[in-house]
């Protein structure tokens, strides 16, 4: 088992202790700082004090931007099966001729 490390994250004026891998410290702290940018655009162009409200559309537009991600890696996934497919079926007639 991979030694553990000990980090500190700050998130919404509140420390939250944390024991990760440390192969998770970057995306854990790059992820911790989004949030706080985040969350001075909603307080600026808001003017939203309350940070459980500002947490809650945090959580909002990442959980819609991993949809999104999730919508359009489909739709790519489609296309790409479906132009193989058109592929696979010039090749046969070029075999069969």
């Amino acid at each position: 088992m991979s030694e553990q490390l000990k980090i500190k994250l700050s998130i919404a004026n509140r420390v939250y202790p944390l024991t990760i891998a440390p192969s998770q410290e970057e995306g854990l702290r790059k992820a911790a700082k989004k949030i706080e940018a985040m969350i001075g655009q909603f307080e600026q162009n808001y003017s939203v004090r309350d940070k459980q409200d500002v947490l809650a559309m945090c959580a909002l537009q990442f959980a819609s931007q991993l949809e999104q991600k999730s919508i359009d890696r489909e739709n790519v996934s489609e296309e790409v099966e479906n132009k193989l497919l058109a592929l696979d079926e010039l090749l046969e007639q070029h075999l069969n001729s």
